[in-house]
């Protein structure tokens, strides 16, 4: 029996990663965004010509030319920069909710889905109470009793997403844990514990990878969303949401452009996240690698 190196491993995963773009071209321009995003995120404080927090009161309102490609805002900030520059913040937020959501609801799920009973009778009460509230009021409950917080804002975004994965995994490990595989595991000689994390498990990822993607984007919208109301992250912080906020007061009297192209760019990753989807599902099913 020969053994797979770390580098065969990783080669292994690249070619099915280079597979799944060539075969989807939606999935390829998805991921391009993606890495757009992720570029604006690490770098934004450097590639920006101005500080994003820098007031000018004398170039206030002007539009969009060719020193201030985003036109300025009503203090003089600069747009395009504070656009940039709040992509780290509104990535932040939506990838560590989601993250947090995606551990504690695949945990419960695959626990409840496994063994059932009063496990299973106990979870699903608590996700049908969490569900029961309009997710966005609840996530503006949340803000509000904890203080509007980055952190808080984080937490009351991976607490209202959790109910989706935990469903989601219940249903697939409760389809899949006495399947021939699942059994011939633990015939084998593997415990519960490591059938469910080695074998069942793995299986369940395809569907919440599609979950993922669409919560990311969603987690974004919920952080603009809080913002926008009041309860998000607090000005001056460059933060898609609070712009949009900012520059709808000056749609009607002709500036556009300031409430424009922070929601551009927030519609932008929306977009990006959702297609998303049936990429990171083809990477992550074991059927497609063979």
């Amino acid at each position: 029996m020969s053994d797979i190196s770390p580098t065969q491993s990783g080669n292994g995963m690249l070619a099915h990663l280079g597979h799944v773009m060539k075969e989807n071209p939606v999935t390829a321009l998805s991921f391009g965004l993606f890495a757009l995003f992720v570029l604006q995120a690490f770098f934004g404080h450097w590639l920006v010509p101005y500080d994003p927090l820098a007031t000018n009161s004398v170039r206030a309102l002007e539009a969009p030319s060719a020193d201030h490609w985003f036109g300025t805002d009503q203090l003089g900030r600069d747009v395009f920069s504070r656009v940039i520059v709040a992509t780290r913040l509104d990535l932040t937020i939506s990838v560590l909710a989601v993250a947090i959501s995606f551990v504690i609801g695949s945990v419960l799920g695959a626990v409840a889905g496994y063994w059932g009973g009063w496990l299973d009778a106990v979870l699903n009460r608590i996700l049908d109470t969490i569900m029961a509230f309009p997710l966005f009021v609840l996530a503006m409950g949340i803000v509000a009793a904890l203080g509007n917080t980055v952190e808080n804002i984080i937490y009351a975004t991976a607490i209202i997403n959790i109910p989706f994965y935990a469903r989601v995994v219940r249903a697939e490990v409760n389809i899949r844990r006495e399947a021939g595989f699942a059994l011939a595991a633990r015939l084998s000689g593997n415990g519960h514990l490591r059938t469910l994390a080695f074998h069942i498990f793995p299986n369940a990822l395809p569907p919440m990878m599609v979950q993922v993607s669409l919560n990311m984007g969603w987690a974004i919208l919920n952080a603009a969303g809080l913002s926008f109301v009041g309860l998000g992250v607090r000005p001056p912080t460059p933060e898609w949401g609070i712009m949009v906020a900012e520059g709808a007061n000056y749609i009607i009297s002709g500036h556009w452009w300031v409430a424009l192209f922070p929601g551009l760019w927030l519609m932008l990753a929306v977009f990006t996240f959702n297609l998303m989807g049936d990429g990171l599902r083809d990477l992550v099913d074991p059927r497609r690698r063979t």
